[in-house]
């Protein structure tokens, strides 16, 4: 057995990751041509709605309704779905803020329910049991690119009578039964933030799936104050409040550029993330990322689990032997779970005000969705990238590997 680098041995990796270009020359061609259109509002000119119409072709959609970024595509959806004041939504404890936003500005209340140990995405059976009088819709968050079990949680809102809308962010072509995730709950909403699989510097897409044109009149007005600008005169609604969340001229037209890429970034992910499952899975003290049969996942990164018991080591000299070997990891993926962070501990959205929390009784105690936090005490996370070559991603499953033998109980 080698010894570990981090006690004096070899190191696993001893050349540097391959990098590449996210943006070229075709990107350039796409902006000379917005700047040349003589504005860059995304009504008059025609780079967003190519950028749309392409995203529809990709997603067998025919509506969807771009945004000035992700966490604006949710609020987009959580309006359009008709989220109000006292409402409540369920969403997941291990995710962005940018998915809790859009609720607490519509003064409903996240729920937060548990999470499946291995999948790292939503529970039906804690949604279930979490649904209320108030629920009004559910979050799903398909985590670092891996599918939710959706039929479970369609069957749950239809026999509610609530909406679900999907968080793509992480999960382009990700697809869950052969259904391309975003397509499958009522609304599907994308980031294209410069930390995604692509980027328009910051963005986002809503994808309306009811096909009903009065449905997509709503969220396009939800994003542009309430306007309705889809035919040739412009009306001005001013029956509720509505934010501005306008895609530019120049994000639509990088957005063109970086779809025509995105196949390939999927793919060449996918192949990846599926290699380091296929070579860890019997790994002792490694618990890797269930991608459910028939699922496909696009792994923004790598995240798996250490089963402690199995180790002479804590997580954290785990990772410290891990960045010695050359891998860059991270112990987690955020601090702590969303419930836990002193917006809801103090259960203030807005300075000197508890509203909306105190129109629920929802509460935010440790141990509310205990699987989801053991997830963050055991989870360790590797970025993953389309421009590594097939020996970056040997190096990384052999270090692992190395790791995780040194660090084994009961080795000879």
């Amino acid at each position: 057995m080698e010894q570990l680098a981090l006690y004096g041995g070899p190191q696993s990796k001893t050349t540097p990751f391959s990098t590449g270009k996210r943006f070229g020359e075709e990107e350039a061609v796409q902006l000379l041509e917005a700047l040349d259109q003589n504005t860059l509002f995304y009504h008059f000119g025609e780079k967003v709605k190519h950028f749309l119409s392409d995203f529809n072709v990709m997603y067998g959609s025919k509506y969807s309704v771009a945004t000035s970024s992700g966490t604006a595509a949710l609020h987009v959806a959580l309006g359009a779905a008709g989220v109000t004041v006292g409402d409540e939504v369920i969403t997941s404890p291990i995710t962005d803020q940018g998915t809790l936003i859009g609720i607490l500005y519509q003064n409903a209340v996240p729920v937060f329910a548990d999470l499946e140990p291995n999948t790292y995405n939503l529970d039906p059976k804690s949604v279930e049991a979490r649904i209320t009088p108030k629920t009004k819709a559910i979050i799903v968050v398909h985590l670092a690119g891996n599918p939710c079990d959706m039929d479970p949680i369609m069957d749950i809102a239809h026999r509610y009578g609530i909406k679900v809308i999907e968080d793509c962010a992480q999960a382009y072509l990700t697809k869950y039964k052969g259904r391309p995730v975003g397509t499958i709950g009522n609304y599907g909403c994308f980031s294209t933030n410069d930390f995604k699989h692509i980027s328009t510097g910051d963005g986002g897409i809503v994808l309306v799936n009811s096909g009903e044109e009065k449905d997509y009149a709503t969220t396009h007005a939800f994003a542009d104050k309430n306007y309705r600008r889809l035919g040739t005169t412009l009306e001005r609604g001013t029956q509720f409040i509505a934010p501005n969340y306008r895609m530019t001229e120049l994000q639509g037209a990088v957005g063109i550029a970086q779809l025509k890429k995105l196949p390939w970034i999927c793919e060449r992910r996918r192949t990846y993330g599926d290699r380091m499952n296929a070579a860890l899975s019997s790994v002792p003290g490694i618990h890797i990322p269930k991608v459910n049969t028939h699922d496909e996942c696009t792994y923004w990164f790598y995240m798996f689990r250490l089963e402690m018991n199995a180790l002479t080591c804590e997580r954290d000299e785990f990772c410290k032997a891990l960045e010695a070997e050359g891998i860059p990891n991270r112990a987690g993926y955020i601090p702590e779970v969303c419930y836990m962070q002193p917006l809801f501990q103090n259960r203030q959205a807005y300075l000197g005000s508890h509203f909306p929390f105190d129109l629920s009784d929802t509460t935010y105690s440790q141990g509310i969705c205990p699987v989801a936090e053991e997830i963050l005490q055991t989870a360790v996370q590797i970025p993953l990238n389309e421009f590594y070559s097939e020996q970056d991603v040997e190096d990384i499953i052999r270090a692992l590997q190395k790791v995780a033998a040194h660090y084994a109980v009961g080795k000879n």
